[in-house]
């Protein structure tokens, strides 16, 4: 099986991207042309102005959403239409999905994490994709992210990137599940390793390792936007895969590199399992799951195994994590502490 490039060199294409932001208290949806956003109304009057509504009427508006871009594209909506994206506080592209699942997709991750672990790997990751349910209140975009003093046991990153789904289905077959995905956007699974890792002990969990927060953005990029960049899937399976290359820095050093299309579960392939007699809603988003050396816990056993002294890195408060994934963005945040000393850890008996 070839590995795709992380280092590659996309091709050069207009992007359309979906965002949502504050204004006048509440969120707005617009579309990003050349660093400004032009609300739904400014593309035609009668547009939806939130994601959640754009997405419940995804059939109907994205037809009408792509003729606006090409408009302003052309110069037939003027620029002052648009305000400065540096003006303006972006959140969430979905700011309030229905949902919020996390897949474990990548095999390179799981086979090095279990490797670190000394065990061998499993071989059910080949057999069927798995997920968990996350926090969909705990989902936030761009900017700061305050985590509790037990947080900083162990906080880690987790370079993803996820879809939404842009209209219900049920029983989902992978080889029709593509037409279900609205986007793909950059995601952060934020995780409390030494909750996380507790809580597992009763095979029962991620709960409150990862509840916290998940950070999403900066925008969602639409698929038809990103099919220069499609790829093959890995042998055996089906749906559509990215060339797009991510990284991660933290306090401007990369410590994470890695390629979407490393994926050997797809998407289409998690949607399918997912959508196995249950309802998905439009607004529903699904992560990947970590790409190969996408988090300290992973860095930190690798390190370990060649070098018993090695010095372990977690994230710390004030720390900035930029993830970026070509064609998608770049997405930024700040690690904040909350001013209490208040610990759950503290309350274990025994």
């Amino acid at each position: 099986m070839v590995t795709l490039d992380p280092f590659a060199t996309p091709p050069q294409i207009i992007i359309m991207k979906l965002v949502s932001y504050i204004k006048d208290g509440q969120d707005q949806l617009g579309v990003v042309v050349n660093e400004h956003i032009y609300d739904m109304e400014v593309l035609h009057p009668d547009m939806p102005n939130s994601m959640g509504m754009f997405l419940a009427y995804w059939e109907e508006v994205f037809p009408v959403a792509q003729a606006g871009v090409q408009m302003i594209e052309e110069g037939r909506i003027a620029a002052n239409k648009g305000i400065s994206i540096d003006l303006v506080t972006l959140l969430a592209p979905v700011p309030a999905p229905p949902s919020c699942r996390d897949a474990y997709a990548f095999r390179q991750h799981v086979a090095a994490a279990r490797r670190n672990r000394k065990v061998d790997m499993i071989p059910e990751f080949d057999q069927y994709p798995i997920f968990y349910f996350t926090n969909h209140h705990g989902i936030s975009g761009p900017g700061p992210v305050s985590c509790m003093p037990d947080h900083f046991e162990k906080l880690d990153f987790e370079l993803e990137a996820a879809i939404v789904i842009c209209k219900g289905g049920r029983n989902i077959r992978a080889a029709d599940a593509d037409e279900y995905i609205g986007g793909l956007m950059i995601m952060n699974d934020l995780s409390a390793r030494r909750l996380q890792i507790e809580e597992m002990l009763l095979n029962l969990g991620p709960a409150k390792g990862k509840d916290f927060a998940t950070t999403t953005g900066p925008w969602l990029v639409t698929l038809d936007e990103l099919e220069a960049f499609a790829t093959a899937p890995r042998e055996g399976h089906t749906g559509k895969s990215w060339n797009l290359p991510m990284v991660c820095r933290v306090n401007g050093v990369e410590v994470s590199r890695g390629n979407l299309g490393d994926m050997d579960w797809t998407f289409a392939e998690i949607i399918e399992r997912a959508s196995y007699g249950v309802d998905l809603f439009p607004g529903d988003i699904i992560g990947s799951g970590t790409v190969g050396t996408g988090c300290f816990l992973e860095l930190n056993g690798t390190g370990k195994l060649s070098d018993p002294s090695y010095q372990e890195q977690w994230l710390q408060p004030g720390d900035v994590v930029e993830m970026e994934i070509d064609a998608l963005g770049l997405l930024s945040n700040t690690i904040v502490a909350e001013e209490t000393d208040w610990s759950i850890l503290a309350l274990k008996k025994g």
